[in-house]
């Protein structure tokens, strides 16, 4: 094990000063990153949508949306910065955005994903996630399909229990004090 020093993390809303470090983790993230002025757009005049952030130590290392349609938090992008992947990061983000979905009022998440990654499929269905269809050729970079996945109720206890589970797992204090090889957590 190789103990690092401790990090302090910290979850916060998405703001207009945010987007340059957002644009870096997308450009390190995805072939086709969406353009800052996108991420600008969203803040300022789409009333359906919220973004979060992710910061360690004031280093913004990950970030993640939703919009609110009809009951529905449809998980419109997701990402952690190579570095800071595997290290638990992604849970806590996850964590937030499903809190957030709930408080928000919605009644389900939903969500695309590219079939072959399987990090992001696993983490997922950790929160409740599960596969309900295809959409083909999704992806316009590589032509790959994008699995649809959605999570149970919200609202139901169920759903009560595994976030409650994974509050534990994903404590801000837990994460950045934890020892941990390359490669472990997620």
């Amino acid at each position: 094990m190789v103990a690092g020093p401790p990090v302090t993390l910290r979850v916060r809303p998405m703001t207009v000063s945010d987007i340059a470090d957002v644009h870096e983790i997308e450009r390190a993230s995805f072939p086709i990153p969406w353009p800052p002025y996108a991420f600008r757009h969203e803040l300022e005049t789409n009333r359906m949508a919220r973004y979060l952030i992710v910061q360690a130590d004031g280093e913004t290392v990950a970030y993640g949306g939703i919009w609110l349609m009809v009951g529905e938090a449809h998980v419109t992008t997701f990402a952690v910065l190579p570095e800071w992947r595997r290290r638990g990061i992604g849970g806590l983000l996850m964590l937030a955005v499903m809190e957030l979905s709930r408080e928000v009022g919605a009644t389900v998440a939903t969500l695309e994903v590219r079939i072959s990654n399987e990090a992001a499929r696993t983490l997922y269905q950790r929160f409740g996630f599960r596969p309900v269809g295809v959409r083909p050729h999704y992806y316009s970079d590589n032509g790959e399909d994008a699995l649809v996945m959605t999570s149970g109720e919200l609202g139901s206890p169920e759903m009560d229990r595994r976030l409650d589970t994974l509050r534990q797992r994903y404590d801000p204090a837990a994460i950045s004090g934890a020892s941990r090889r390359a490669g472990e957590g997620s």
